[in-house]
């Protein structure tokens, strides 16, 4: 469950990265918040 999580959270924060490049500064504000949120530091917000 720990990886699984972890490899969401690399794909949320990616995705926020290229939100911000594309200009979409807000969704890409969220995306990454969201991905600390949910990765290693943040598993235990879900267990």
């Amino acid at each position: 469950m720990e990886l699984f999580l972890w490899i969401i959270a690399v794909a949320l924060v990616i995705s926020g990265i290229v939100a911000l490049v594309q200009g979409q500064a807000a969704w890409g504000a969220v995306l990454i918040i969201v991905g600390l949120l949910v990765g290693p530091g943040g598993v235990s917000v879900f267990t």
